[in-house]
């Protein structure tokens, strides 16, 4: 027989996911600021490099299609594009779909630009201290979805 947990109150839920908040934005901006540092070998900043890893994951894509799956503003979207494609990054297509919004997709130089950086990624994130197991990193990934999911409505233009 297995104990099952029962889900928290919800106000115990507000307090224990405000810690998750309280280490989510210090993480993400260490991150940010070490992917910027570590990444002079490619030159990136952490908006192309977001760019270019959507890219890659999901081929080629308009810029508002790009804002609304990173949850930024087609804007900057627009400027880390257009920082991308001066770099000969990305190159920017006709979109037979849509006359007024191009595609925007990975060059070789691109690709080979963030795929330099993800595997650096990999070996950095490889050095995490601790024990942790697949159930416990499949747990935090599925409560941060959840937390994702609450903001979807949240407009980032």
């Amino acid at each position: 027989m297995t104990d099952t947990v029962p889900p928290l109150p919800p106000d115990d839920l507000a307090h224990r996911l405000t810690e998750v908040f309280d280490l989510v934005g210090p993480l993400y901006r260490r991150v940010q600021r070490k992917v910027e540092q570590a990444a002079p070998i490619e030159g990136l900043s952490v908006g192309v490099r977001a760019v270019l890893d959507l890219l890659r994951e999901n081929g080629p894509m308009t810029v508002p299609q790009m804002g609304r799956a990173q949850a930024l503003s087609r804007q900057f979207v627009q400027r880390m594009v257009h920082d991308a494609a001066a770099r000969h990054l990305v190159e920017i297509t006709p979109n037979p779909a849509h006359q007024r919004s191009s595609l925007i997709r990975l060059t070789d130089d691109g690709r080979a630009a963030i795929t330099a950086v993800l595997v650096r990624e990999h070996a950095l994130l490889g050095q995490v201290d601790g024990d942790l197991t697949d159930a416990e990193v499949t747990a935090c990934v599925r409560v941060l979805t959840r937390m994702l999911a609450l903001f979807d409505h949240v407009d980032v233009d």
